[in-house]
Order: C-alpha cells, then sequence, then structure tokens
C-alpha cells in the first residue's frame, strides 16, 4: 500500500449561491508517479440547480483537468505533483477543486474508478 492524494472536482452554476454539483475526480501518487482525473457530468442535475448553466462549457473545464493531468496542453507543464497542486488550488470559477484527502492504495487507477463512482455517480 502506498499514499494517494484525491479532490473532487465540483460544478458551480450559480457562483453567488455555492451550490455544487460533484462532476470528477482527480487522483495523484507520488509513490505510483500517478496523475490522472475522471468526470461524469450529469446535465439534469446541473440544470436542477441551474436550467440556464452552461454545460458545454462545463464540460469544456472538466476535459481541461483531464488533459493537464494527461501532460498536455498550457496546464500540463510541470511535473504531475506541480499540476496537482495547481488544479486543486482554491478558485471561483464554474467548475472548483474540494479539499484534498489521502488514503493508501495499491492501484490508483482503480482507486480513481471507485472515487468517481462513490463520490460523483
Amino acid at each position: 500500500m502506498r499514499a494517494f492524494e484525491y479532490a473532487v472536482l465540483r460544478a458551480v452554476p450559480r457562483v453567488e449561491r455555492g451550490e455544487t454539483v460533484n462532476i470528477g475526480v482527480i487522483v495523484y501518487s507520488q509513490a505510483f508517479d500517478f496523475l490522472a482525473a475522471a468526470t461524469f457530468v450529469d446535465a439534469a442535475r446541473l440544470r436542477a440547480l441551474d436550467p440556464e448553466v452552461d454545460v458545454d462549457g462545463v464540460c469544456a473545464a472538466a476535459d481541461a483537468v483531464r488533459a493537464a493531468c494527461a501532460g498536455e496542453g498550457q496546464g500540463g507543464l510541470g511535473s504531475k505533483g506541480e499540476r496537482f497542486r495547481w488544479l486543486t488550488a482554491p478558485r471561483s470559477t464554474i467548475v472548483q477543486p474540494g479539499p484534498v484527502h489521502a488514503g493508501m492504495t495499491d492501484d490508483p487507477a482503480a482507486e480513481l474508478a471507485r472515487l468517481l463512482d462513490q463520490l460523483v455517480r
């Protein structure tokens, strides 16, 4: 078992209201040299909070997080640890990271899938 960290990605359709919908998870493990994100955007849940939410914008922001984790694009610069810290830094945008949590795992990819199912779907 080795250490890993994770954060839930939250969509905030109307920042002024502070209501959120979990749309993804980022998992990082220095010991496994692993950084990845998995997302699932439920448009109906988002529209329940704001019927005029930009679902395409939320999906694009989620795609950008996944790309940064994979080392793609401008957000993909730096080490995996630096990218994880940048992606989990507080921000006031439509997609925000939750707090960082830690755990132990033998398989960070399986942990990512488990967390997505448990916390997002």
